[in-house]
């Protein structure tokens, strides 16, 4: 089991820093940021960009991998975004994590003041946008005139350090999306659906593995054909708002068979309102919490 940790982009650098260098320090796998424009009701508050924030967090780590999670089509277009990927891959030595889903609704799609998508047409987007990326990263050159997007001679050059291209870790919960991970993934992360408990979540989330790997199976690929991510803090008990609670949620991901699971940073209050003593707790727990 692979563990990794979520710092939210809602601190200045001066402070978030330091987070980022005690992720690497503490030895989480991974550590990721939101990509959104504004989240919840965090809206109001402080929040930055998570491509520069990864950028400057290549800079003060060496070794942890790094990942948007997750970004998605709702700002994003495939031209652009490639050649943020290619530098973020770049100037993190190979260590990104490109977390891609199809785009919620909330902020990120109210604040251009345009009807927002249904949830079908947001999966017709997201297959047209991970189809596009993918060609763009792994080419020198990309036309493309589809529904959503179109690219006249795209450029990808000198291409990404991962070859052939950063792992797409593709948000998936429902049929359509978990047909598109199944399909493109190079791995899979799911949040689970929303519950009112915490063993109905487990339930949930165990029928969402289930109906994964029929589509894996669907797809010609084998059930351990790519990592799977549980984002445990979708749960409606905070991973981090106990040791044991963590160590639960560590046995109960690994028991349903995925390979990596992340957590959040505590935040003083509101979403992960947390202790950072519990963390540096777990930290010191994670080689044991590894081979749960």
């Amino acid at each position: 089991m692979r563990i990794g940790i979520v710092i939210l982009p809602d601190q200045r650098w001066s402070v978030a820093s330091r987070r980022w260098q005690r992720a690497e320090e503490y030895g989480f796998d991974h550590a990721w940021t939101y990509d959104h424009l504004g989240w919840r009701d965090l809206v109001d508050g402080p929040w930055f960009d998570a491509v520069p924030t990864l950028t400057a967090a290549a800079g003060v780590t060496s070794t942890i991998k790094l990942g948007t999670y997750v970004a998605s089509p709702n700002f994003r277009h495939p031209v652009h975004f490639a050649r943020e990927v290619t530098a973020l891959d770049d100037i993190s030595g190979g260590r990104l994590l490109l977390g891609l889903g199809a785009g919620g609704t909330g902020f990120d799609s109210a604040v251009f003041g345009e009807p927002e998508f249904t949830p079908g047409r947001r999966i017709d987007r997201f297959t047209e946008f991970l189809d596009l990326l993918g060609t763009i990263l792994t080419n020198p050159a990309t036309t493309h005139r589809g529904e959503f997007y179109t690219a006249i001679d795209a450029r990808s050059t000198p291409g990404p350090v991962q070859q052939p291209r950063p792992p797409f870790v593709v948000a998936a919960n429902g049929p359509r999306a978990l047909r598109l991970a199944a399909r493109h993934g190079d791995g899979w992360v799911t949040t689970g659906p929303a519950a009112d408990d915490l063993e109905s979540w487990w339930q949930a989330v165990a029928a969402i593995v289930t109906r994964f790997e029929e589509s894996l199976s669907a797809a010609g690929r084998a059930p351990d054909a790519i990592p799977r991510y549980l984002n445990l803090d979708s749960a409606p008990l905070y991973s981090m708002t106990s040791v044991d609670a963590f160590t639960d949620a560590i046995g109960r991901a690994s028991a349903l068979g995925f390979t990596d699971a992340i957590t959040h940073w505590p935040r003083a209050s509101s979403w992960y309102a947390g202790d950072e003593k519990v963390l540096e707790t777990v930290a010191e727990r994670l080689e044991s919490l590894r081979r749960i």
